[in-house]
């Protein structure tokens, strides 16, 4: 098993709570953050554009994503200008497709050739990877967030389209490929195998990393012993 400190992959921190946020930044493992509108929705962000500028006062030397709020073309390039102009660290979160499943694809080519760097995200198949790669400006910095989490959600493996994901993008060097959504912490390490650039987690996942090779056989009594800590607690009893 390989270690936190051998891993290649860069783990950028997924979340919308403030104080989390702030400490995962404070990690020197964690290279950048991200965010979306659910997860400011579940943190209970009332005013976005408060927020992102009360975050980006205090994160200011890793990369941050922040996503567009509309669902028309329009609307998502003046939004996509805006937020650009609140850092140079920031990345500007695109949906590969509105709610009506109509391509952003022109968008993300003129905004990429205005220099705004992109985080196309939303991402689940190779076409989809291909066409994005194809409207980006090789000059500019970008992101393509595959969310491979939702992709095994449907029962598929996502490690062989990730692989090729990788592939695709290694012809465009300002590139770089999110793992995006992982499910548990092994897929850290599926990331980092297979070459990706970058994989998102929340707090959830993060928080596993000091288990990172820890004895199996101790981790085997751990469990037994929180299994009976709980039944004492609860008072369980079969006695008769």
């Amino acid at each position: 098993m390989s270690t936190l400190d051998s891993l290649t992959v860069k783990i950028f921190a997924d979340g919308a709570d403030r104080r989390d946020m702030l400490e995962m930044y404070s990690r020197p493992y964690i290279r950048g953050l991200t965010t979306n509108p659910t997860l400011m929705r579940k943190a209970g962000v009332a005013n976005y554009r408060a927020f992102a500028q009360e975050i980006l006062a205090q994160i200011r030397d890793k990369p941050l994503s922040f996503e567009v709020v509309c669902d028309e073309f329009a609307d998502m390039e003046r939004q996509a200008v805006e937020i650009a102009g609140w850092a140079d660290n920031v990345y500007v979160k695109i949906p590969v497709t509105n709610t009506r499943g109509e391509p952003s694809y022109e968008l993300v080519r003129r905004l990429s050739r205005q220099g705004v760097k992109i985080n196309v995200t939303a991402l689940m198949t190779l076409r989809q990877v291909r066409s994005v790669l194809e409207a980006l400006s090789p000059g500019v910095s970008s992101y393509l967030s595959v969310l491979a989490g939702r992709i095994a959600d449907t029962g598929v493996d996502p490690l062989p389209l990730m692989a090729e994901a990788v592939r695709m993008a290694s012809t465009h060097p300002r590139v770089e490929l999110i793992w995006a959504s992982p499910r548990e912490l092994l897929n850290i390490f599926h990331a980092d195998r297979i070459g990706c650039h970058i994989i998102t987690a929340s707090r959830d996942i993060l928080d596993k990393l000091p288990l990172i090779g820890h004895s199996l056989d101790d981790y085997s009594l751990d469990t037994v012993r929180m299994f009976y800590r709980d039944a004492v607690a609860s008072g369980f009893s079969l006695q008769t």
